[in-house]
């Protein structure tokens, strides 16, 4: 502390040294620490005590450790003379002399505010406003005590404090010490701000603080952090590095002053809460200085956002501040541009895994940042004699592996990496693993893994306090795993795991012959490519029929690629594995369409494979890496072929880089352009499905209907049906009571055990579940051969149904009010896999029902190629730039659909 001789005063004693320090604490009205400047570390401090005045005591909590001490209140006037000097004097420079010490060692002394002794004297003040009393028969006939007994007379004329009427009770204090039930407590403050003083600080990050107006006396935990704190070790406490300095920090922001507290949650009967200053947050100060770190199991309660102490951690970290000194940021080896960059995804490993596809052309594998994927719990209840298929058989794995499959396959998505997870040995219980690099990807500005973790398909990694590697927003992933546990989604729910019995044919010759016939009758299946063998040669999941096949690609001859052959390995034909890379970057994991014509004798499926309206066959033909096969000629994609194999043929690339070219005469192909033919007939709209399928019936055919329904009903009500004479197999026609009384023809699509019958209404084309006692036979006189099937299934041409199911629900939820069961116009435009592609425009306005969802931006457009539909479908892509230009519904964020922003669930 700086000390400076006292002007020369008259007399042989020597004049009292001034001192000057900074007021850091009031004890009570007569007694204050002061401290010094800090160098290089907290600054010394003494306790000086007022000479000549005495204030009254402040209350004294019982000592634990003797059984024998109570609580000592305030005497009166003792809390309000602390508050004058606590708001006179704290964080004050002031000077002071000391006038004796007690052999105790304690110091009594004047203390003037300011530098020298022509400041305000505090000891006078207190005695003016009634707040102290002189002291008695000490040194009574010195000017110092005559002023304090001149200024004594004054307050007690004037009747100031304690010289007031009365006993002064209503100055004494009801502190409360502690809180019977503190979580109660903070939640009764909804966290509101409570206005309080910070009477203590045990370490930087955890103080003791006076709540206001009702006087609790109470610990606070700073929400999200923790400083350095003393251990205590035998009799002494032995600080952690920069525990001090931390403390100090604290200190001497908050020490003792007017702050307000938001009480945030009560852990272990801790309470947590933020302290707000007029100068600033505590609790990001000391990130930010160095003094703190982020704590996971409290960052969660803090109310100003999580965002903010963890940049100001990383603030810190960055410049090593102080416990930080010695820090290496996880990914501190690598370039910038290997920490983020962007990439198209290739494929889904699993839940936590995908392979993406760099601007070099690379691939590399990233790991999703500090989530689990699903995983078996305890004693599985698997099959001892069946190999375990982790993507069917443990609960959860194939919906989040096709939650991210439908949204990453062929985007581009942002990837910044958080660490780098080094290669480990195998042990007892946990094999080996290599290095994986763990990021962060995002799409459209969407993290992947809290999305994944939000619709409870992972979980959070729990990890040491000071282990450093893991997520840049592992709090949102806390946040979005609490929600999910909250809302019982996925691996959360109570619910019955889903299971996948899902029927591996492949190389099963028995089986695949049991199967080709129904394949063969099924036109285009839908199916999903699991893995891609070679160029070739694919594995398939058929979802409609929970089935894994091998196929094989029709009409061509591909380069084979290398095989391990006991003894040998037989080495891959020329571009075989271009073959395969292009057929993986096309086909893998993504959603096409399979025409199954035969199948070889070990049980692989030959045919054909579409993917977006592309012949897979003929990509490879064009690409110069396969050959068309002899067994080509037979089929309906010939001529693609042959013309695809000649263009690749005149360019010598590849397969055909050693062809000798024949001269042959060119045969220029004209095609005739078709017209669109606007035919609209009447029908009137029965049902609409969740995929954004109709069925209609035909206005002029609806008489009939009327008529057999009329019919129908007396033969029945004639003679009733007798319960049970009606045994439902799939594929039978019978009739079916609706939840109306009445009965309609129906189909029955599935019988299940425990006695339900899926069955649909053939004339209106809903669905129900139904009790075997609600059906009965259907009388011959009414089945289809006499009136076909009524409900014809139709889907709406040139838009694309939005694959996220809470924006197809808001387009089917509009189609339903607009047109079920009203009369519409149907034009059927082109055919379609499934069901004729039309438009339908409302029977009195005719206007365009799927151009009208396009303008209300709830679905997108499918731009057609063909010449005859380029009118209509400019209509259509005019009238969708107009609702992104308004942020309607789907484009309410912008174009999600771009490369650098996809939207989940959503394609071009």
């Amino acid at each position: 502390m700086a000390s400076a001789a006292n002007p020369g005063q008259g007399g042989s004693a020597p004049p009292p040294v001034v001192q000057r320090g900074i007021v850091k604490m009031v004890l009570s009205g007569c007694a204050i620490i002061v401290r010094g400047q800090p160098r290089g570390g907290p600054p010394p401090e003494r306790q000086i005590n007022l000479s000549n005045i005495r204030a009254g005591s402040l209350a004294r909590r019982a000592n634990a450790s003797q059984p024998d001490s109570r609580d000592t209140p305030d005497e009166p006037w003792g809390f309000p003379a602390r508050e004058f000097l606590r708001k006179k004097l704290i964080g004050k420079e002031v000077c002071f002399t000391v006038e004796y010490k007690t052999p105790q060692g304690r110091e009594y002394g004047m203390v003037y505010l300011g530098k020298d002794t022509n400041g305000e004297n505090i000891a006078e003040s207190l005695v003016a406003e009634g707040l102290a009393s002189r002291r008695e028969g000490i040194r009574a006939n010195n000017p110092e005590q005559s002023r304090l007994a001149e200024l004594e007379e004054q307050a007690r004329s004037a009747k100031k404090g304690m010289w007031s009427e009365g006993t002064g009770s209503h100055t004494v204090r009801d502190l409360k010490y502690t809180l019977e039930n503190p979580r109660h407590f903070v939640d009764s403050l909804h966290q509101k701000p409570v206005n309080a003083i910070i009477e203590h600080v045990r370490d930087g990050s955890v103080v003791r603080a006076l709540l206001l107006p009702d006087f609790y006396l109470v610990t606070v935990m700073l929400s999200g952090i923790k400083c350095p704190t003393f251990k205590r070790e035998a009799d002494s406490e032995v600080p952690e590095p920069f525990a001090a300095e931390a403390k100090f920090f604290t200190e001497s922001r908050l020490l003792q002053r007017d702050v307000q507290i938001v009480l945030e949650s009560c852990h272990n009967q801790n309470i947590l809460g933020t302290i707000l200053h007029p100068n600033g947050n505590i609790t990001e100060l000391l990130l930010k200085e160095g003094f703190a770190r982020c704590v996971d199991w409290s960052i969660a309660v803090y109310t100003r956002g999580a965002d903010k102490l963890r940049a100001a951690e990383r603030f810190a970290k960055e410049r090593k501040l102080r416990i930080w000194r010695d820090y290496v940021a996880p990914t501190a080896n690598l370039d910038q541009k290997d920490k983020q960059f962007v990439a198209k995804v290739m494929q889904v490993l699993n839940a936590d895994a995908i392979v993406v596809k760099l601007n070099s052309g690379d691939h590399k594998t990233i790991h999703l940042s500090s989530i689990r994927p699903p995983r078996l719990e305890g004693d599985s209840a698997q099959d001892k004699n069946r190999k375990l298929r982790p993507l069917y058989d443990i609960p959860y794995m194939f919906e989040a592996r096709e939650f991210l499959r439908k949204k990453l396959i062929g985007k581009k998505v942002n990837v910044s990496v958080d660490y780098i997870r080094p290669a480990s040995s195998a042990t007892d219980t946990v094999p080996a693993f290599s290095e994986r690099t763990c990021a962060t990807v995002s799409i459209g500005g969407i993290n992947i893994a809290e999305a994944l973790v939000s619709k409870g398909l992972a979980t959070v990694l729990r990890y040491r306090q000071d282990d450093d590697q893991r997520s840049a927003h592992y709090d949102e992933l806390l946040a979005a795993e609490a929600r999910a546990i909250k809302n019982g989604k996925g691996l959360h729910s109570k619910k019955e795991v889903p299971i996948h019995r899902v029927a591996d044919i492949s190389g099963d010759t028995q089986k695949a012959k049991q199967f080709l016939p129904f394949l063969q009758r099924a036109g285009r299946s839908e199916a999903v490519v699991e893995y891609v063998f070679s160029g070739s040669r694919l594995k398939l999941f058929l979802p409609k029929e929970t089935c894994l096949i091998t196929f094989l690609l029709a009409g061509i001859e591909c380069p084979r690629g290398a095989r391990n052959v006991p003894g040998l390995t037989q080495e891959g034909e020329p571009f075989s594995e271009e073959a395969t890379l292009f057929t993986k970057e096309l086909v893998l994991q993504r959603e096409v369409e399979v025409e199954v014509e035969s199948m070889d004798k070990a049980g692989n499926f030959i045919g054909w494979l579409h993917i977006e309206g592309v012949n897979l066959s003929v990509a490879l033909v064009e690409q110069a890496l396969s050959r068309v096969h002899f067994t080509a000629e037979r089929s309906p994609y010939c001529k693609a072929l042959l013309a695809a194999q000649d263009a690749a043929k005149q360019r010598k690339e590849k397969v055909w880089s050693h062809y000798e070219e024949t001269p042959v005469e060119e045969v220029v192909q004209v095609l005739e352009e078709k017209e669109r033919t606007a035919n609209y007939k009447p029908v009137f709209v029965t049902e609409i499905t969740d995929d954004l399928h109709f069925y209609v019936q035909d206005v002029e055919t609806g008489a009939q209907l009327e008529k057999l329904m009329e019919n129908m009903r007396a033969e029945v009500g004639a003679h009733p049906p007798v319960e049970g004479s009606f045994v439902p197999r799939r594929g039978d026609f019978c009739i079916a009571k609706f939840v109306d009384g009445e009965w309609y023809r129906a189909r029955v699509e599935k019988v299940e055990s425990g006695g339900k019958v899926h069955i649909f209404y053939i004339d209106y084309g809903n669905k129900e579940t139904l009790p075997p006692s609600r059906l009965a036979p259907l009388p011959p006189a009414f089945s289809p051969r006499v009136l076909p099937p009524q409900a014809t299934e139709y889907t709406f041409a040139f838009i694309q149904v939005p694959q996220d199911e809470e924006a197809r629900a808001d387009a089917v939820d509009s189609v339903v009010r607009d047109i079920q069961n009203t009369q519409c116009l149907l034009n059927v435009e082109h055919l379609g896999p499934g069901c004729p592609h039309v438009t339908l425009q409302f029977a009195d306005s005719k206007s365009d029902v799927g151009l009208g969802l396009v303008k209300e931006g709830l679905v997108m457009v499918e731009p057609r190629k063909e010449r005859q539909f380029q009118k209509v479908v400019t209509e259509y892509l005019n009238a969708q730039e107009a609702a992104k230009s308004a942020r309607l519904n789907l484009w309410r964020y912008g174009d999600f659909r771009a490369d650098d922003a996809d939207e989940f669930g959503y394609s071009r």
